[in-house]
């Protein structure tokens, strides 16, 4: 057991969250999750319609047998965000986790009905604003972290956050070995959210081609790139990132920009660059575009989600035997 505000609030034996990874999670994920002593989340629009997605819900409260959680994307780009939290207020998960946007309608909506509330956030100011709303964690995305990635290196973003903000914080992003997970637990994180890892799981629905996309590219192939959604994203720089580029044309830029008409082209941003991704993940495709973080690095063959975590805590055991062994 390791104890922590997240082990202790979930009454689970590892301080983990399986990420939420677009297209990537899934239910049977999150199943395992709970079976191997975490806690796992998806992300709402993984489910292609409002009715999937409830159905979805059902599934997991009858199967998961414990303690599951929803990524929402809380901005004007989800255009299924009414109805996704009028589904989750009736099938109420143990968390959400709000990303893109202001957490404050989930946080009313949601919280009442003893549902944890936590926020990605990439800086200070951040933070701070969902803590006066009401959240009750902030997960730090950091540099390391897949998709939608931060700019601060966790050594100094996790710290930075737990001196301004009173509540739990937890860390996202760049790690992928027990030594790793021992790090961001030292820096004072009450947990850590591990998503890239995960990819090449026989548990995963994605294509075969993005599992081994996972095992054969490793840190070195990570880029970052406006293209998908108009934020930041990391992706497996593939030939076909190479072909396109990383950042968007003038057009593209001006668009996003524009005062009057930048909401809806980063919109069209986002749905043009999810279907890429979508397309991708599910079919052998020359236009291939793999979202990761280069925590893949440490990915050497598909495995299972058991597998991985037993590898992870076994090696997060191993170095604190060796830290302890140094210490007066």
């Amino acid at each position: 057991m390791i104890s922590t505000w997240l082990t202790k609030t979930f009454d689970i034996k590892y301080p983990l969250i399986l990420a939420p990874m677009f297209l990537v999670s899934n239910n049977k994920m999150l199943i395992e999750a709970y079976k191997n002593g975490f806690i796992g989340c998806i992300p709402s629009l993984n489910f292609r319609t409002p009715e999937e997605f409830e159905k979805g819900m059902i599934e997991l409260k009858n199967e998961c047998h414990g303690k599951f959680g929803v990524n929402l994307i809380v901005n004007k780009s989800n255009i299924h965000l009414d109805k996704h939290l009028e589904i989750l207020a009736k099938h109420p998960p143990a968390f959400i986790i709000t990303s893109l946007g202001s957490p404050e309608v989930t946080i009313k909506k949601l919280k009442p009905l003893g549902v944890k509330i936590l926020c990605d956030v990439v800086d200070v100011e951040y933070a701070k604003k969902v803590e006066s709303l009401g959240a009750d964690a902030v997960i730090a995305v950091n540099s390391g972290a897949g998709g939608h990635a931060g700019k601060i290196a966790p050594s100094i973003l996790v710290p930075m956050l737990m001196n301004a903000v009173k509540i739990p914080v937890i860390s996202a992003g760049g790690v992928g070995t027990g030594t790793g997970l021992l790090s961001v637990l030292a820096l004072g994180a009450e947990g850590v959210s591990i998503g890239s890892p995960y990819i090449a799981t026989t548990e995963s629905g994605v294509s075969k081609e993005y599992k081994e996309a996972a095992v054969n590219f490793g840190a070195k192939d990570i880029v970052m790139t406006t293209k998908i959604s108009g934020s930041p994203c990391t992706v497996i720089n593939t030939p076909y990132v190479k072909k396109i580029g990383t950042e968007q044309n003038f057009l593209e830029s001006f668009l996003n920009q524009n005062k009057q008409i930048k909401k809806y082209a980063k919109m069209l941003t986002y749905y043009k660059g999810m279907k890429a991704i979508e397309k991708a993940a599910f079919s052998a495709t020359y236009q291939t575009v793999w979202c990761a973080g280069p925590s893949i690095e440490f990915t050497n063959k598909i495995s299972s989600v058991a597998e991985i975590t037993h590898r992870l805590i076994k090696e997060y055991e191993e170095a604190a035997l060796r830290l302890k062994e140094k210490l007066p």
